[in-house]
């Protein structure tokens, strides 16, 4: 049980860089700077950044969730 846990945490920490970066590049196709005071260049890097964590952990735990319950599904038949 533990030895497999490796392999998840692995694809865990990928999944989440992956799904992190990928919302990082599709917000930057927004215009975020008609929305945001000037000479505030700073708190709009740091909006973007906490922006694309917030996006990209939640469509990589789901991504995670399904493909958990997918491996889980042969079980049921046992």
């Amino acid at each position: 049980m533990i030895s497999a846990m490796g392999p998840y945490a692995l694809t865990s920490i990928i999944s989440h860089l992956a799904f992190i970066a990928l919302a990082w590049w599709a917000l930057q196709s927004l215009q975020f700077d008609k929305l945001l005071r000037g000479n505030h260049v700073f708190q709009a890097r740091v909006l973007y950044i906490m922006t694309s964590i917030a996006l990209g952990a939640t469509v990589s735990n789901f991504f995670l969730d399904y493909l958990q319950w997918s491996l889980q599904l042969p079980m049921i038949f046992q």
